[in-house]
């Protein structure tokens, strides 16, 4: 899918976005984030990188951790930064910039700590964006991917699709008026790889020290892993 097409989807949901997530979800992934930041430690002088930040639910939280640390939120989609902004315009250490995940304007080695929530899977080549990701975090930085996930259990599967491959559309016609893009957001977590191959994908741009942690019978992981300490 062509990236022009992707920034049409989010910035026709974007106003609703926050509002749709708590519904389709149930709030349950405010409970993964929740637990995938008891893995992350901000420090003083951390620089962090929210990549696919959209309206800045993660961000805010990264920016709660530490405030002296320095927080970035970068997306895609302008009218969700529109939102984010509205959002953060009170916390002076976070910064929001509008780019592309898979071509980063960030020199090498400029991060601490990198994460990306529910954007992964919305991107046309998620090894490009691991690889820029493993190219922009420094030495021993941590990169943290909460991501929608396919369940293995067949019944748990089943249920899985038919609440997100029908229910979810109907509900953003109803709520959001936005049927077709929640439908391509579901379509897009049908397709999204594996706990295993995201695992991989990892593995291929050279991080290391590799954690999952599922969530909610596999319904959504959490992957961490880190930079490469190279001894010259």
């Amino acid at each position: 899918m062509a990236n022009n097409r992707i920034q049409t989807i989010f910035n026709t949901v974007s106003k609703d976005y926050d509002k749709m997530n708590d519904i389709i979800s149930f709030k349950q992934h405010d409970i993964w984030r929740n637990r995938t930041n008891k893995e992350i430690f901000v420090h003083d002088t951390s620089d962090v990188l929210d990549l696919c930040c959209g309206t800045g639910d993660w961000t805010i939280q990264l920016s709660n951790m530490n405030k002296k640390a320095n927080i970035i939120g970068l997306d895609f989609s302008e009218n969700m930064l529109l939102v984010a902004k509205q959002k953060t315009a009170h916390i002076k250490n976070i910064s929001l910039t509008q780019g592309d995940a898979m071509n980063l304007p960030y020199d090498d080695n400029s991060f601490d700590i990198v994460t990306v929530g529910f954007g992964l899977r919305n991107l046309p080549d998620y090894q490009a964006a691991i690889h820029e990701v493993h190219r922009v975090l420094k030495p021993g930085g941590q990169f943290v991917i909460l991501e929608t996930s396919n369940p293995k259990n067949k019944i748990v599967g089943s249920l899985f699709n038919f609440y997100f491959g029908r229910i979810m559309p109907m509900f953003g016609q109803l709520i959001a008026k936005s049927g077709d893009e929640y439908k391509w957001l579901y379509e897009s977590t049908r397709d999204f790889v594996s706990k295993e191959e995201l695992k991989q994908m990892m593995k291929n741009s050279k991080f290391t020290n590799i954690k999952v942690i599922s969530h909610n019978l596999g319904m959504a992981a959490t992957h961490i892993g880190f930079k490469e300490i190279t001894h010259e």
